[in-house]
């Protein structure tokens, strides 16, 4: 949003004064009219264990696709200090707290091939899946909770983030080499590990306390795939209604959005994902609840909604 303001002349400033004088009225109306009432049931903490990451400095490589003089390249790597903490669901989400979404009526279920048990992770779910379960769950507790994006899960898997660079000279025009490198891995990761998922804890806690990324479960983001192209004026993203996601596991995999098994395609590069499923993160901002249920009450838009709750990493506040 601030390099696109930034593109058309229009500052930050003259951006948010209107923003939150539209939250505030709306806020206002709402509150009037009872749609703000605290409809949650319950507590997140009742419902799922989270870790809080602290403030840090950290880098990771770009996802995409990219491109240098027409030849594929390695992403570049994004350096980021984060001013603020991000809570996360500890664990994955499990077959049993998917299962209570299911119940509700608000998540659809499980195809019986996925079906491990209630201390497994849920997996055959779709994109499409993942997000009624965030709405489900920010209902239930009142809270602001949605998928993470590719940045956002990059700096809660700290060490154990992968990097999918495969060190070939960027200035080389020698396609072959590339494809061989490429080749070579490709081959490895098809010989390596076991698809069958496990009960969550298995694959243990990074430095953060967080449990199970990088096993044999791919998470999903809210990030679209997307190509650029080094050698132009400015790179360019695909349209944020991209319906291909990034999913974050051993190393970054774009499906569609509906896919709940990346083995029966889903716009996979190279190895797909062995198992597709999710985590939430929280939105502390002091509006991000208000936005939410103004979303879902179609006071304001989706895009609005999305432009200002979960999806911001929260370094940007």
């Amino acid at each position: 949003m601030a390099e696109h303001a930034k593109k058309h002349g229009v500052s930050l400033l003259s951006i948010a004064i209107p923003f939150a004088t539209v939250i505030g009225f709306s806020a206002g109306i709402a509150g009037q009219l009872g749609y703000l009432e605290r409809t949650a049931t319950t507590t997140s903490a009742e419902l799922a264990q989270t870790v809080t990451v602290p403030a840090n400095s950290f880098a990771y490589r770009a996802d995409g696709e990219f491109y240098k003089n027409g030849f594929a390249v390695d992403g570049p790597m994004i350096e980021k200090t984060v001013s603020a903490g991000l809570t996360i669901m500890k664990y994955q989400v499990s077959e049993a707290e998917y299962g209570r979404c299911v119940e509700d009526g608000a998540c659809g279920a499980i195809p019986p091939a996925h079906v491990h048990g209630s201390a497994f992770p849920a997996t055959g779910v779709s994109y499409d899946d993942a997000t009624a379960y965030a709405r489900w769950f920010s209902k239930k507790t009142g809270e602001a909770w949605g998928l993470p994006t590719h940045e956002q899960i990059a700096f809660a898997a700290g060490s154990k983030f992968p990097d999918d660079a495969l060190g070939v000279d960027p200035d080389s025009r020698n396609p072959a080499l590339r494809w061989l490198a490429d080749y070579e891995r490709e081959v490895r990761r098809k010989a390596e590990g076991d698809p069958e998922p496990k009960v969550r804890g298995h694959f243990g806690e990074n430095e953060y306390g967080l449990a199970d990324f990088g096993g044999n479960v791919w998470e999903w983001t809210t990030t679209c795939h997307r190509r650029v192209d080094l050698a132009g004026a400015a790179p360019a993203k695909t349209s944020s209604i991209c319906g291909i996601y990034v999913t974050v596991g051993q190393h970054n995999s774009p499906m569609s959005s509906f896919v709940r098994d990346p083995k029966t395609g889903g716009c996979a590069v190279g190895t797909p994902p062995a198992n597709l499923g999710f985590r939430l993160v929280r939105d502390d901002r002091w509006y991000a609840s208000v936005v939410m249920r103004l979303r879902d009450r179609g006071i304001i838009s989706q895009w609005l909604a999305a432009e200002t709750t979960v999806g911001k990493l929260s370094a940007e506040r």
